[in-house]
Formats: C-alpha cells, sequence, structure tokens
C-alpha cells in the first residue's frame, strides 16, 4: 500500500503534513511528529508582528517614545530584538535538520512587504527544505480595492520566488472576492503550492471586563466543508500543490480532501485534541480504506470526486438550503 506523495517537489511518504503551531516548535515534538508517520513538518511561524511588540514593550521599560513610522524602527533595539529572534529560529531550523529525516518547512508571517524577503533569506540559509508563506491582509482599509489587495499578494509571492530558491508555499485565507480566479493567479506565479486555508484570530467580547478576547482558537471538524468545496472546485485547475488544511479531525475528513484532489493534507488543532500520535491514526485509515477499495496508490483516486470529475458540476457551486428547506407545506400545530 503505497501512501506517498509529491509535496512541493519532494516525495514524502505520506499525505499527512504536520502543519504550523506551537507544537512543531521544539525538538521532541518534531521527533514525535516524525514517528508517528507525517510526511513533512511545517515549523512554528515566525511572526514578524511578535517581534515588533517585543520591541514596543522594550522601548516602553527604557522610558523612551515608540517612534510613529514603522520605516523608522531600525535603531539599536529593534535590530538587536529581530537578531535574537531570527537567531532562535534558524537554531531551530538547523536541530531539526539534524535530529528529523523528513522535510522541515519554515513559516514565516510578515506585516510589511520588505521584512518577508529579509525572513525568506534567513531560513534558506538555515538549511529549511521549503517555505511557507503564512500570508493574510486584513481587507480592513475602506478606501483600497480589491485589486490593490489582490497585488500585494502576487508582489510578494514573486519578490521571494526571485530572492530564494527552495520551494515556496502560499497559505492564504478565504476572504476573496473572486477566490477562484485569484488562487488560480498565485498558482501561476513561481509559487510550488497553494494551502487553503490559514486559521486567523477570531473576536470576542468579555461583557463584564470590557475586554477582546481571542475565541474558536482551534479548528473543528465543520470546518472541514469550505476547505472540501474549494478544493473540489481548484483541482485540476491549478499550477501548483493544492494542500488542503483546516478541520481535518479524522480519517474520513483525510480521505474527502484527497478525494476533492488535494495533493497533501495538513493538520494541526487534531494535534492539540488528539495528541500528535493521531498522525498515525489518519494513516491507518487511509490505508484501510484504500486496501478495503483496491487502491495500491493515493493517484488511483486522487480527484474523483473533485467538481471537474462529478457527473453534476452545480452541486459545488449551491449556496441555498434548497434541498431541506425549500419545502412549502408547513406543520403550524
Amino acid at each position: 500500500m503505497d501512501i506517498s506523495v509529491n509535496y512541493l517537489g519532494m516525495n514524502i511518504s505520506s499525505p499527512v503534513i504536520a502543519g504550523s503551531c506551537s507544537i512543531t516548535g521544539n525538538i521532541s515534538n518534531l521527533k514525535k511528529i516524525e514517528e508517528s508517520g507525517a510526511g513533512a513538518v511545517v515549523l512554528k511561524s515566525i511572526f514578524e508582528e511578535e517581534i515588533y511588540h517585543e520591541y514596543q514593550q522594550v522601548i516602553r521599560q527604557e522610558g523612551n517614545t515608540f517612534p510613529e513610522g514603522l520605516d523608522e524602527y531600525l535603531d539599536y533595539y529593534d535590530y538587536k530584538i529581530k537578531e535574537d529572534n531570527i537567531n532562535k529560529y534558524i537554531k531551530l531550523i538547523g536541530n531539526a535538520k539534524n535530529e528529523i529525516s523528513i522535510p522541515v518547512v519554515a513559516s514565516i508571517n510578515c506585516a510589511l512587504s520588505e521584512e518577508w524577503l529579509f525572513f525568506a533569506k534567513k531560513v534558506e540559509e538555515a538549511g529549511a527544505d521549503a517555505l511557507e508563506l503564512n500570508l493574510f491582509i486584513m481587507p480592513s482599509d475602506f478606501n483600497k480595492e480589491c485589486t490593490d489587495i489582490e497585488g500585494i499578494y502576487l508582489d510578494i509571492a514573486q519578490k521571494i520566488t526571485q530572492t530564494v530558491k527552495i520551494p515556496v508555499a502560499i497559505k492564504m485565507s478565504y476572504h476573496f472576492s473572486n477566490l477562484g480566479g485569484f488562487v488560480k493567479k498565485i498558482s501561476a506565479t513561481d509559487v510550488k503550492g497553494v494551502v487553503l486555508f490559514n486559521r486567523f484570530f477570531h473576536p470576542d467580547f468579555d461583557i463584564d471586563n470590557f475586554t477582546v478576547k481571542p475565541t474558536n482558537v482551534l479548528s473543528a471538524p465543520s470546518d472541514l466543508a469550505i476547505t472540501l468545496r474549494w478544493a473540489s472546485l481548484l483541482s485540476g485547475r491549478l499550477d501548483s500543490d493544492l494542500i488542503a488544511s483546516t478541520g481535518v479531525h479524522s480519517p474520513d475528513a483525510l480521505i474527502k480532501l484527497l478525494l476533492a484532489g488535494a495533493d497533501s493534507v495538513q493538520v494541526a488543532s487534531a494535534l492539540y485534541t488528539e495528541g500528535i500520535s493521531f498522525i498515525g491514526q489518519l494513516n491507518d485509515g487511509l490505508k484501510q480504506w484504500m486496501e478495503r477499495h483496491a487502491f495500491e496508490k493515493i493517484d488511483d483516486f486522487k480527484g474523483k470526486m473533485s467538481q471537474s470529475n462529478s457527473p453534476n458540476p452545480a452541486l459545488y457551486e449551491r449556496v441555498q438550503f434548497m434541498k431541506y428547506f425549500g419545502d412549502k407545506s408547513y406543520d403550524l400545530d
């Protein structure tokens, strides 16, 4: 039974990839992830925003005034804090490459376009096998057009793929007015993979303390639906790998995403709820299902249920609950 797949130009033993999260930020866990049968691992992201906030805190402790312009904070504190954080991440990459044999993918999350290139070059020099850009620009500037936001994504993709030689994947959200068309544009650049979708901060209100707090930190099985739909719609239509993420909490979810056409599947939230050994359960469940249906390799069924292979493609684009709520007879008793 062969469950190996191609991921960003690398042959990996399983389609299950440990997604970027705090669990993938230490060597002990990385060893367990490899032992559990993951095909690759995406390291915990390095966030430019965290470095920026750390810098703010240091400046305040020093009693200085933090400069208003983001482009002008390249002084000693900024340099030192950035250097320390980068060095820690470089050490993590180096230790991971020494301790595990599966591909090690670095992950970066930046707010400023110039910082993407700086971080990308550093992780390549550290020996990462590939790079995943966790890219989400909140469309909160009401003066910007949709094409302005899309242009930023495309510009970052182009500049980074010209800067580094390792494969680059972009992990993106579904908040686009023409998601399918834009994902296709991204895949037509030199990026090797598109990851659907990233998970970001969801705000909630504490109504007694009047503070903003996070909610829905981990994904739920119901979150699979949106990824499943878009994996099905985009399968066979991209010039890059299609990597599915979000809502993978069972072997069935893994199988469904592969049937939809995903080349590989990331799992993160379930590593918190089920433990790292859950990766092995996903692989076992996949193999048992393949044996039951006499599939020898993943290519035998990958994309079998994508829209392009469906006898009723319109089902993938239906948005109303006509089947369930279209009955005009009402029981008023």
